[in-house]
């Protein structure tokens, strides 16, 4: 039996890299092995050091990427808009270079495809996450409505998490309705003011109910994530004396992103 060709036309694949060459490599066989391609695949490197830039630069010839590199890191925000800068295509499927698509990828992005090119209102579908979006309402078997609540009562800090620098594909043109990345701060941050800006330009997403299926992330010795590490042991603290700062902290937090979703607004 011939195995099935998907291809996605209109998609550009979209990869942030930094330092993780053999973390790039998985995710371009991983696609390779599940015979999934697009219209184009960038990757957007952010200064990376010879040693892996180097081997990016082997990978280049096997997979005919475009790559995007910058003598310095100037980091993830300047690093995702030179990436979307130069996508052509109406959709980007953007992937972090340590994720691994799982074998339900392609049916799963299929649908979601399906969706973006006859509902034009539907601004991102995102696949993957740590942890569910508190609030969501009913869509389909597979994806449910994000379902954003500004008022306070709604209290719950993760509601601002719309927008994720997770897998997800989005309409290309995103800048024009929610402005470019902010450069100059921390990736957090980058990431958190994108999602605000998505909340107070009142996006319409969805959000895969199976979250964890479609997309693996990977962190190797090697190449580990040392992000992924400190959340973690925010998250999975149990002395009582950190559980309780843990609870003041993310009550500030709240409190802190309700007053900027307010009063601060994208220039």
């Amino acid at each position: 039996m011939t195995e099935r060709i998907y291809h996605f036309n209109e998609v550009t694949l979209l990869i942030t890299h930094y330092n993780r060459s053999n973390s790039l490599k998985n995710l371009l066989t991983s696609f390779e092995n599940l015979n999934c391609t697009f219209e184009e695949v960038i990757v957007a490197d952010d200064g990376s050091n010879e040693e892996h830039l180097s081997r990016v630069n082997e990978l280049q010839k096997k997979f005919s990427f475009k790559l995007l590199t910058t003598p310095v890191n100037k980091g993830l925000g300047n690093n995702n808009n030179k990436g979307q800068d130069a996508v052509k295509t109406e959709y980007t499927l953007y992937v972090q270079e340590d994720f691994i698509p799982r074998p339900v990828f392609p049916a799963i992005f299929a649908k979601s495809m399906t969706i973006m090119s006859t509902q034009a209102d539907i601004d991102i579908i995102r696949f993957y996450s740590y942890f569910s979006y508190p609030f969501l309402k009913p869509f389909d078997e597979d994806f449910a409505l994000l379902d954003f609540h500004p008022e306070p009562w709604y209290a719950n800090h993760r509601k601002f998490y719309f927008y994720s620098d997770h897998p997800h594909v989005r309409r290309s043109n995103f800048f024009e309705k929610f402005g470019r990345y902010v450069e100059g701060v921390t990736g957090d941050r980058t990431d958190y003011l994108m999602s605000l800006s998505f909340v107070q330009l009142k996006a319409k997403g969805l959000f895969y109910k199976k979250f964890n299926q479609v997309f693996d992330q990977q962190n190797s010795a090697s190449e580990p994530s040392t992000m992924l590490h400190y959340r973690a042991s925010w998250i999975e603290g149990r002395n009582i004396f950190i559980r309780i700062f843990r609870f003041f902290y993310l009550v500030l937090k709240f409190c802190k992103w309700s007053l900027e979703y307010v009063f601060l607004r994208k220039s």
